[in-house]
């Protein structure tokens, strides 16, 4: 599929895995550019911020490359983001695992370590309970029923219990996915979770094409 549709941007901060990620994004249509700074990001009609490893050094990395003005400006424009496993805890304002790091703050509350019973990470399929409306929630009965691919040992709480999205349980019930205004996060990975994921992924990107006509970028 030729790249027509709205233009984004993926974060590069050196910790994640963009290949996948740009890939997926490519296949479904949309424009992708990779960004190393705000002058990069520049012009995108939204930001897809992945990543894997620690919260604390991909905040670090994030800070010294401006990107978390980038991710802030985005937010209190209205402009869609997408956080992808590490992604969405860095949108939260702490974590257990980097005690003293601050976060983006784009969603109020912090990510703990999960306390469950199995094995940690939870490395795997699962399936996500999902509640509220979102693009990123499937409406088909079988789509709800869906599983994705998760890689994690810490979890979001959102202060606000509205902004979760949808659940996953593992030992315990613990947030899949969140949502405030425009920023939308998922701890799984949509772009290694077959056609599920995909789905998630193009309903997102369609909900980009919308706000960019509704707002006549």
């Amino acid at each position: 599929m030729s790249p027509h549709g709205p233009r984004i941007a993926v974060l590069n901060y050196q910790m994640s895995n963009l290949r996948s990620v740009t890939k997926a994004l490519e296949r479904l249509g949309a424009n992708v550019v990779i960004a190393h700074s705000d002058a990069e990001a520049d012009g995108a009609d939204a930001l897809v911020l992945p990543g894997v490893g620690s919260f604390g050094q991909a905040m670090e990395r994030i800070r010294a490359q401006g990107l978390d003005e980038v991710v802030r400006g985005a937010a209190a424009d209205g402009r869609p983001v997408l956080g992808i496993c590490l992604g969405l805890q860095l949108f939260f304002d702490a974590s257990e695992e980097s005690p003293g790091a601050v976060g983006l703050g784009v969603i109020p509350g912090e990510v703990r370590r999960l306390v469950t019973p199995r094995k940690l990470p939870q490395i795997g399929w699962n399936r996500v309970h999902w509640r509220g409306l979102s693009s990123v929630v499937p409406e088909e009965t079988d789509d709800r029923a869906s599983t994705y691919y998760f890689v994690h040992s810490y979890a979001a709480v959102p202060n606000d219990p509205a902004h979760i999205l949808g659940t996953v349980h593992y030992g315990g019930d613990f947030v899949a996915a969140a949502q405030l205004g425009s920023v939308t996060g998922v701890q799984f990975h949509p772009e290694k979770s077959s056609r599920a994921g995909l789905g998630l992924l193009s309903r997102w990107i369609a909900s980009v094409s919308t706000h960019k006509e509704v707002v006549g970028r």
